[in-house]
């Protein structure tokens, strides 16, 4: 079976790289991240695209695509190291919300969010590995706890946060200071291109997402389209830096040469290509299966994340040895995306603990 993109999916990935090179160039990127914000003009040009909307049925005034549509997006913004919020508002909410809301919940959040009117940040990291004292309980529809590493929440109007059952509570954001017991503090990482933050909940009145087949399984949906957006952030990373990397070599001149010529270099740029290529494929696959295999769904989104942190690892040291001292300034702003992979290799699970996750998934010891 020939497994591609359909014309109207190549449409959709060319017409949001062509907006992202107009509104979200290396200079904009430099500006945002200086004050650790995302950018208002890329956030509004992807509502404008409907990205808000993608998941969303028809039926709540969205577009109905699936989770291949949502990656080719993701791996676009990956490209441009764009300083926007998608993986966790566009993409795990809406997740989230379709898994295990009730019918009126859906009714009422998802045309607001397809419209862009609402957006929701997400918090649900525990469930992928918790630090000390970390983890939410509910009690009496309210939630108490601390939540770390809550993605798209800078500027949210709602959170979904997964308590330490992986049940699922939504929350009111009340402003960038938080309201009614929830306070927030910004967490900075090694990538100043993405927000995320730190949550503190004493009692905060919470409406439950009830609507669950299964104890855990929205949750457990929205890790593993986290997983399969990440996945694609950095093949579409890796895919730039390598870009960058041979364009360098083919104009950078030594012993009046250019780089590019010598066999070292060539043998770096083709092992880049090689490692990262046959990627694209498993991130597609993975999101095929997230919506047409729900019995491989799983498993796929932790290979897919395993494996691109690994070759986006390799990609990005040598793409910047490529560039020699300069791949290290800032005037080349290659940094970027060498963080924007190392953010996207422990965000919902480094790879060591991912696998370990997928050989439970395949009964070598306990499912967790």
């Amino acid at each position: 079976m020939e497994f591609g993109l359909s014309e109207e999916q190549r449409l959709l990935q060319d017409s949001v790289a062509k907006m992202l090179e107009e509104k979200s160039p290396l200079d904009h990127v430099r500006e945002a991240a200086a004050s650790w914000k995302q950018s208002d003009a890329v956030q509004a040009a992807l509502t404008e695209l409907g990205a808000p909307a993608l998941l969303v049925p028809e039926e709540f005034g969205g577009l109905g695509l699936g989770m291949l549509d949502a990656a080719l997006i993701q791996e676009a913004l990956g490209g441009h190291v764009s300083p926007a919020s998608f993986t966790g508002s566009g993409v795990m909410a809406t997740v989230g919300i379709l898994t295990s809301g009730t019918d009126e919940q859906k009714a009422d959040w998802l045309p607001k969010i397809a419209s862009g009117e609402l957006r929701f940040g997400v918090a649900v990291s525990e469930k992928t590995g918790a630090r000390l004292q970390a983890g939410v309980t509910a009690e009496g529809g309210k939630l108490s706890g601390q939540a770390l590493f809550a993605l798209d929440t800078a500027e949210a109007t709602h959170i979904i946060v997964a308590n330490t059952e992986g049940r699922l509570h939504v929350v009111e954001a009340g402003g960038s200071n938080g309201s009614g017991g929830l306070e927030t503090q910004d967490l900075k990482t090694i990538d100043r291109t993405r927000t995320f933050r730190e949550l503190k909940l004493t009692g905060v009145a919470a409406t439950p997402l009830p609507a669950e087949n299964e104890q855990g399984l929205a949750c457990r949906r929205m890790v593993d389209a986290g997983r399969i957006m990440l996945a694609a952030d950095t093949l579409g990373a890796g895919q730039e830096m390598i870009r960058q990397a041979v364009d360098y070599a083919k104009e950078r001149k030594q012993f009046n040469r250019v780089i590019a010529s010598f066999q070292a270099v060539k043998h770096m740029c083709a092992e880049m290509a090689a490692e990262l290529e046959p990627c694209r494929s498993l991130v597609w696959y993975a999101a095929h299966a997230f919506d047409h295999i729900p019995e491989e769904s799983s498993l796929m989104a932790c290979h897919a994340k395993a494996h691109l942190s690994e070759v986006g690892r390799f990609v990005a040291r040598t793409a910047t040895e490529v560039h020699g001292g300069m791949g290290f300034t800032d005037l080349l702003g290659l940094h970027y995306w060498f963080k924007r992979i190392g953010a996207n290799r422990q965000i919902l699970g480094g790879p060591e603990a991912v696998r370990a996750e997928a050989a439970k998934l395949q009964g070598w010891g306990e499912v967790a």
